[in-house]
């Protein structure tokens, strides 16, 4: 008995604890204490403390409960006039200074349990005017003290005092405590009690006493206790006493002359004995509520003289963890039904039962609330409860089986179904893993709970007439049944894709589906919905595209016809990879990932308006000409050059030409007739052929009689340039427009005028006034050579014609007379 409750943190969260102490100097200073939300609380506890830190001046919230603090001084809370709720417990504090708390003129609860103060001091609360709740608990002082410490306390409401140390409490302690809305006194080991000390204090709310000792040994001191505090509509909790034998209920009688209407027993220990007295003690008594909550039953359960009491008033019976020390001698509980004939309301929770008798027709006839939860209640443990289907609860409306041992829907569904008023009913955290195809419900059913079993799919066999349907925690994939009815749906913890379609429910209005392995949802699954307000759909494997979180941040911030419920921060993406673990509401996406499409069109437009502007640039550049010309002559002269080794000869007898003739089609006539006779056959234009003096004969290369036929032009034209000692151009606008003649000189252009050449290789014949701006500008070399170098020009005077010749053969005979 007796027991105290210890909260466990392990060593880790208490080393996380002190990563948020940030201390000001290392020579003794006050700590401090940053962890301060922006509601203003601040969660110092467990952080290694030894003074009270500082903190923000703006707290209204201060935790320091678990650290190691021994002294609050003047000072420590100076300037803390907006706090209004402070926590010291489980430190060990020893030693508060008189005028400590005086700046707290706002603070309404102060929590002081579990330290060492070994006496109270009325200074500490004459400030404390807005106090109204005070805790004093297990503290080893043996009295409250005098002058009387809550005298000051005038809006006191909820005030705990007394631990293992108390030994006394006199008349006027609690003087200034004029109403309560919650009394906690903790007197096991009370010795002295003057009585009246405890009876100016009303209206009294609720009591809790612990009178262990006073309950064993000084019967009388703990009926006074009782006597004080006992009033008909106050509810008394009475716990950690020993009730065994003949006796020891008699300061209970205390509770039965004030004709007190709601009793707890918790922590208690019973004897047959002391039921059978209590039981008999009620005989008469308007008890409406009775409530036995950790007890041991040392008995074998006969309470046979007991048994005849009649319990009228009784409206409520809360029994929970029950302990029976000889269960296998103990007898059947139902043989006490006909002592919870009257209550409408029975809780038997956690007791190991695992069988309940049907109930007489006389028995239980105004029972509505029943709840069996937590129990070893089996199907056919169950069908034995309910009668076989034919129970005689009638009225009941509510009953609760959840936490059992059943595995059979289909046997639930006969047990119930004759239980016409039935609304409400909760079988979760049972063996449910399968469903039949079609089962009978009660038609007034309205409330399923099915929760946490092993479901994998949802037949028909769910009644249509639910309005609340809890299936969180099975194994579902999907939910296609239409229920016409419904306003609340649970369906977290199961495997979800996606939300169910809303066509189903056409009255549904609150949906939770967390914990699912849906993806994402969007305002086109919601509008399925047509009366839906809130919606829970955190904790799932998101998928974080760019709609969704779109959506889902515009959900958060404008609340709509559907409003998301649960926290932000449960909404996390779980891909793609590099945003998984970040809060949906946190993500920021560029627009390359939200519109690919149009991002990947517009780039392909700017792609090909780019790529059209640098082919034209190109193109007017001459770029594409170069390109061409460069493979050409690539390829030439790789030709040329296997030739060559091929031939293996000296430059001289390569040379079978003294000029390669580039010339239009258009202007062959005039080479014809013209330029081939006057060279090739000087002496038949009336010169003298046979004089050694006179012009030498000179060999021509033309296209048309030179080229060798099935070889590739480009060869021959390399070939007549390689083997020729110069190339004369035959100018002309003819020559220019001509895209053959053109794609010729192109090419020999490239040869001659690519370094190795020389200008000297190039002789240029002008038939016609041709202007430089005609000559295309890819041709820069050309140009240039025109720009430097005499060109000749066929002359328009008949009398200058010989001039013409004559200038032509020197230009071609210059290599010779400098071989000479």
């Amino acid at each position: 008995m007796g027991q105290r409750t210890h909260s466990y943190f392990p060593p880790f969260v208490l080393l996380l604890s002190l990563c948020w102490v940030q201390r000001s100097d290392t020579d003794g200073e006050r700590w401090s204490c940053e962890r301060c939300d922006q509601r203003f609380f601040c969660n110092c506890s467990y952080s290694g403390f030894v003074h009270v830190p500082v903190v923000s001046d703006h707290a209204l919230t201060l935790d320091l409960s678990f650290n190691n603090i021994t002294e609050v001084t003047d000072d420590d809370l100076t300037g803390h006039r907006k706090l209004r709720a402070l926590s010291l417990h489980g430190n060990s504090l020893a030693v508060i200074h008189p005028s400590a708390f005086d700046s707290l003129w706002s603070l309404e609860n102060l929590d002081l349990s579990d330290n060492n103060l070994t006496a109270l001091n009325h200074e500490w609360f004459n400030k404390l005017s807005a106090l109204q709740q005070l805790n004093l608990l297990n503290n080893p002082y043996s009295c409250l003290g005098s002058p009387p410490v809550f005298q000051s306390l005038v809006r006191l409401r909820r005030l705990a005092f007394g631990g293992p140390a108390l030994l006394e409490i006199k008349r006027g302690d609690l003087s200034g405590v004029t109403e309560l809305e919650e009394l906690t006194l903790h007197a096991n080991n009370l010795k002295r009690y003057e009585s009246g000390a405890l009876a100016g204090i009303w209206p009294l709310g609720h009591v809790t006493l612990s009178l262990q000792g006073p309950v064993s040994t000084d019967r009388a001191l703990a009926s006074a206790v009782l006597a004080d505090v006992a009033y008909s509509n106050t509810p008394i909790v009475v716990q950690e006493v020993y009730l065994v034998g003949t006796g020891s209920v008699e300061p209970l009688t205390e509770l039965t002359k004030r004709r007190i209407r709601s009793v707890t027993l918790r922590n208690v220990t019973l004897s047959d004995e002391a039921v059978v007295e209590a039981l008999s003690m009620t005989a008469g008594v308007p008890i409406t509520f009775f409530s036995l909550d950790d007890v041991i039953l040392t008995g074998e359960g006969r309470w046979e003289k007991g048994n005849e009491t009649h319990l009228s008033s009784l409206d409520e019976v809360f029994v929970r963890h029950i302990v029976i020390l000889d269960l296998f001698k103990f007898i059947k509980v139902a043989e006490y039904f006909r002592l919870l004939r009257y209550p409408t309301k029975i809780s038997i929770i956690d007791t190991e039962t695992f069988v309940v008798n049907c109930p007489s027709t006389y028995l239980l006839l105004n029972l509505q609330y029943a709840d069996l939860s937590d129990n070893h209640v089996s199907d056919l443990a169950l069908q034995e409860s309910l009668c076989h289907g034919e129970s005689p609860l009638k009225d009941l409306r509510v009953l609760n089986i959840s936490g059992n041992f059943l595995r059979s829907l289909s046997t639930l569904t006969r047990m119930v179904f004759k239980l016409t008023k039935l609304t409400h009913l909760d079988i979760s955290r049972n063996g449910y893993s399968s469903m039949p195809q079609s089962c009978s419900w009660p038609h007034t059913l309205r409330y399923l709970n099915i929760s946490w079993a092993k479901l994998t799919e949802v037949t028909s066999c769910l009644p249509t007439t639910l309005e609340v349907l809890d299936l969180s925690y099975n194994s579902l994939k999907n939910f296609s049944l239409s229920m016409p009815f419904l306003r609340e749906l649970y369906l977290s913890g199961n495997k979800f894709l996606s939300l169910p379609h809303g066509r189903l429910f056409p009255n549904l209005e609150t949906m939770s589906i967390q914990s699912n392995t849906m993806n994402m949802f969007g305002p086109s699954d919601l509008q399925s919905y047509s009366r839906l307000q809130s919606l829970q759909a955190g904790q799932n494997k998101f998928v974080c595209s760019c709609d969704f979180v779109s959506f889902l941040q515009s959900a958060f911030k404008d609340a709509g016809e559907v409003q998301i419920t649960d926290r932000e921060e449960s909404y996390v993406c779980d891909s793609p990879l590099y945003l998984q673990g970040r809060p949906v509401g946190g993500v920021s996406l560029s627009v390359v990932e939200c519109h690919q499409v149009l991002f990947v069109s517009v780039s392909c437009g700017v792609a090909l308006c780019v790529a059209l502007l640098v082919s034209i640039l190109l193109w007017r550049l001459h770029v594409f000409w170069y390109l061409k010309m460069t493979c050409a002559w690539v390829k030439a002269k790789r030709s040329s050059q296997q030739r060559r080794k091929r031939d293996r000869m000296d430059t001289e007898a390569l040379l079978s030409f003294d000029a390669f003739v580039s010339y239009s089609e258009r202007d062959a006539s005039w080479v014809e007739n013209y330029l081939v006779p006057e060279l090739e056959e000087p002496g038949e234009n009336g010169e003298d052929s046979s004089n050694p003096r006179g012009p030498r004969p000179l060999t021509l290369c033309l296209h048309k009689r030179d080229f060798l036929p099935g070889h590739w032009m480009m060869d021959n034209i390399m070939s007549a340039i390689e083997r020729s000692r110069r190339t004369i151009f035959i100018l002309s606008e003819n020559f220019v427009q001509s895209d053959w003649c053109r794609y010729e000189l192109d090419f020999s252009h490239f040869w001659l005028f690519d370094g190795n050449a020389g200008d000297e290789a190039a002789i240029l014949i002008l038939l016609e006034p041709l202007s430089r701006d005609n000559i295309p500008k890819r041709f820069y070399k050309l140009h240039k050579l025109m720009r430097s170098t005499t060109y000749l020009e066929w002359p328009q005077e008949e009398e200058r014609v010989v001039e013409f010749w004559e200038s032509l053969r020197r230009a071609l005979r210059v290599e010779e007379e400098d071989d000479d």
